[in-house]
């Protein structure tokens, strides 16, 4: 009996890390093949990333800086940025040494573009700024001191003290004012923002439309979507793959085409007018405004983003098992309570994938409310497109969409709490 524990004893395996063929740790050689293949996936998605960090992030980036810089003032200016620091008194014109720097800026950026670009920046915050500069500098080369007096009597803007302050907030190289216009506010005599009088202001009420308008286009969207995407699901594979081919046609059409229908069809002379007049309901002196206007840009961006609602509804549709509404029919419920409280509750998932797809598309929409939505139907998106290429204050068109930005990520960052991104299914 000793002799055969003495035996086992034997067979028992050596203590010790365990070793590969070659006299390597095998727990080594496992933690180095595995972080090889990490830097095998990361250099595989590196060009990818790439991708994504030059025409995503940087441009994104970069707009969000071009909204607060502000470098005009004390780049082509330096010495009157300078002399303004030391100016305490607000209600009282500066001294004689801030006119001296001026004037010597003036004489130094006469014949460059350097007058031209201060009095462009300044004039987005005082009308008539371009051309009063441009008429000091052409005036302070032959001017003697003192020039305060000299200044003033030749332009008489320059003895407005409201002027000097726009100078001297304007001199730091980043600036809110953008986004101060941006919200339809203005600075004061004081210096407190406050509102602009009610015939100039503008950008809120237009987020305001575009979040309306978008609230309505994906709410009809999905009111529309919700029984083709049914339709689909539960047709055989030859109806659907037909009734599919019906939804991404739009997308094989170009949007022009496709908003310049809707302008045929919209219009007073329209396709849609003569039907209902041949039809009796209205008269010839009735003809309904259905395009330049709200209702054509609902109409149009409905028909265009219905397809990003129809896909992920049927893709989550097409997953749910027929024998769920059987199941309910056969414990009691009717057709409406099983459909309500059975069926649609597991179509929450594409439901929100489609509403916010049609949501986020549909607030930066620019090119079918700039042809169908007239004045009244107008996005902010084309108030950021004209001013990035008709006014080009690019430091206002980059305040408007970095607060559209971050109001997408808010309204995305609710979503995520309230419901959860996880329950997303785009397909």
């Amino acid at each position: 009996m000793a002799q055969a524990t003495i035996s086992r004893s034997d067979q028992v395996a050596p203590t010790g890390p365990m070793m590969t063929a070659t006299g390597e740790p095998l727990k080594v050689s496992l933690a180095r093949a595995e972080r090889r293949k990490r830097l095998t996936a990361f250099a595989l998605v590196v060009p990818l990333l790439l991708f994504i960090v030059v025409t995503f992030i940087v441009p994104i980036g970069d707009m969000a800086l071009n909204s607060v810089r502000n470098p005009e003032v004390v780049t082509y200016l330096p010495r009157t940025a300078e002399a303004l620091e030391t100016w305490e008194d607000k209600s009282q014109l500066p001294d004689e040494a801030v006119f001296e720097a001026l004037a010597e800026d003036l004489r130094a950026g006469f014949g460059s573009p350097a007058v031209g670009r201060v009095g462009a920046r300044l004039n987005y915050e005082i009308s008539g700024m371009r051309s009063t500069l441009q008429r000091a500098a052409r005036a302070v080369r032959n001017m003697e001191p003192p020039f305060k007096e000299a200044i003033i009597e030749r332009d008489a803007a320059w003895g407005d003290v409201a002027t000097w302050r726009v100078i001297e907030r304007e001199s730091k190289p980043y600036t809110l004012s953008y986004f101060v216009a941006a919200l339809d506010r203005t600075w004061d005599e004081n210096g407190n923002i406050v509102q602009v009088a009610p015939e100039q202001r503008i950008y809120v009420d237009l987020f305001v439309r575009t979040f309306v308008l978008s609230i309505v286009i994906t709410a009809l969207t999905l009111l529309l979507g919700f029984p083709i995407a049914y339709l689909m699901a539960h047709q055989p594979a030859r109806i659907a793959n037909l009734l599919m081919i019906l939804v991404l046609l739009p997308f094989w059409t170009s949007l022009l085409v496709r908003t310049s229908s809707w302008i045929v069809m919209l219009q007073q002379q329209g396709v849609l007018n003569d039907i209902l007049i041949l039809l009796g309901i209205i008269g010839e002196g009735g003809r309904l405004t259905m395009v330049y206007n709200q209702t054509g840009t609902i109409v149009a961006m409905t028909h265009i983003l219905l397809p990003f609602m129809v896909l992920p509804l049927y893709s989550v549709m097409k997953t749910i098992p027929p024998s769920y509404m059987r199941a309910a029919r056969s414990l009691g419920a009717n057709q409406w309570t099983a459909f309500w409280r059975v069926y649609v509750p597991q179509t929450t998932a594409g439901i929100g994938a489609g509403g916010v797809l049609v949501f986020i598309i549909a607030i930066g929409y620019y090119i079918t409310p700039a042809l169908v939505g007239g004045q009244s139907g107008q996005m902010i998106s084309n108030f950021i497109a004209f001013h990035m290429q008709r006014s080009l204050n690019w430091g206002l068109a980059a305040a408007l969409g970095t607060i559209l930005l971050f109001t997408v990520i808010l309204l995305y960052y609710l979503y995520n709490r309230l419901i959860g991104v996880d329950r997303l299914k785009l397909g």
